[in-house]
């Protein structure tokens, strides 16, 4: 199938006097073998434009085809309209595709009312609680070279250019049914070393998370904390499968976890706040970590933030791909009750800084003061946009292992 950078667009023509949305297209764009990040845009009639983020890497032709058959009904209301129109729904045919688009879509809404409004991006959503946001380094995609001294190399990296915090996902091609094996005991080890050469790499204070993607099963799980006790982690994130069937499975390794001083995190795919609600109320987790891209857009995301703040569980927002999402979840934790930290791709393409212009924060003391520039703060970089066409990328890990 092939993707146009941007797609045909749903058009509107009609009474030009009310601000009602003309148009929305939606737009794909590689950053590398890896990697595409998926856009929409919004067009007022009076031609205001704002950009939503729906990445889900291999997934870009059914992001395309959600996009063009279920939402030509917003063209033609007003943005408010639009907003109250959409909302997140877990148990939608869709599932998490779906979902995302409804949240990119959401994001682009916030940027126009905050436009509309006079207000920074956060405006719309409520009160300042912070000027600065926390941020951690995800390591991962900008680790090309997979040994312990190649993750040791970027982490150091990401230290000199003011964070202070970092994660790692080094357990790859290990998959719950083979991890016992050989091979897999052999991979298992080799993340293992490569968790330890971070942590020897940049000293005994900064914290370290280990991202698992769900690869484990509950004995490699609590065996592998068990190997790292000498990393001395903060959190270790999402190692089982998160369905019904492996709560009881889960409630065993946060209790590994606790023995250790490590918090459980996870739930980065979860849709609305329903669902946090039911993870909240199990108990499952000590840090949940909502994603503005699938949760249902940053009123979704704030509305899991408050109920993290009412349930004392750390809210830590998901934040690994584009610069969209990367702006609205700053902006979204900025106005959170609490949020402890944010998630920052470090350095997989020079692209996440040359494809938007406007504000953009400088990490310093690893921390990113909150922009106040009127509306969305940004624009998209529509040459570069274009010259970086759709290709074809392998599907994340999150599509693979019934996450």
């Amino acid at each position: 199938m092939e993707i146009l950078v941007e797609g045909a667009g749903i058009e509107f023509r009609g009474d030009e006097s009310v601000t009602k949305i003309a148009t929305l297209c939606s737009h794909v764009f590689n950053v590398s073998p890896r990697t595409n990040w998926f856009f929409v845009s919004v067009r007022t009639v009076e031609g205001r434009i704002s950009w939503g983020e729906a990445s889900l890497n291999g997934w870009e032709p059914v992001l395309v085809a959600i996009f063009e058959a279920f939402y030509r009904q917003l063209v033609g209301m007003t943005v408010a309209e639009a907003h109250r129109s959409l909302k997140a729904r877990p148990n939608s045919p869709g599932g998490l595709a779906a979902n995302a688009v409804t949240s990119a879509i959401q994001q682009a809404l916030l940027g126009l009312m905050a436009e509309q409004e006079g207000l920074p991006l956060h405006g719309p959503l409520g009160t300042l609680k912070r000027t600065h946001v926390p941020v951690y380094a995800n390591i991962n995609r900008a680790t090309t070279d997979r040994r312990p001294e190649g993750f040791a190399a970027t982490a150091l990296r990401a230290r000199s250019q003011g964070f202070g915090s970092f994660k790692l996902a080094p357990f790859d091609d290990v998959v719950p049914a083979d991890g016992g094996s050989q091979k897999g005991r052999e991979r298992i080890r080799h993340g293992i070393d490569c968790v330890l050469a971070v942590r020897d790499a940049v000293g005994s204070g900064p914290r370290i998370m280990v991202d698992c993607h769900w690869r484990f099963d509950e004995m490699r799980a609590i065996e592998t904390l068990h190997a790292l006790r000498a990393a001395d982690l903060y959190w270790f994130e999402c190692p089982l499968a998160e369905r019904h069937a492996n709560w009881p499975a889960m409630r065993r390794v946060r209790a590994a976890a606790r023995d250790q001083g490590v918090l459980l995190a996870a739930a980065e795919t979860q849709i609305g706040v329903s669902s946090f609600e039911t993870i909240l109320a199990e108990g499952l987790y000590d840090v949940v970590m909502p994603d503005v891209k699938y949760c249902g857009g940053p009123w979704e995301m704030l509305s899991i933030a408050q109920r993290c703040a009412e349930s004392k569980v750390v809210f830590s927002p998901h934040n690994p791909t584009g610069p969209i999402c990367h702006h609205q979840s700053l902006h979204v934790a900025a106005v959170a009750p609490e949020c402890r930290m944010l998630e920052m791709q470090f350095d997989e393409s020079p692209l996440f800084y040359d494809l938007i212009m406007g504000s953009q924060s400088e990490v310093q003391d690893s921390a990113l003061e909150v922009p106040t520039a009127i509306g969305a703060g940004i624009e998209m970089n529509v040459p570069l946009l274009r010259a970086h066409p759709f290709q074809v990328v392998p599907p994340g890990i999150e599509t693979l292992l019934d996450a």
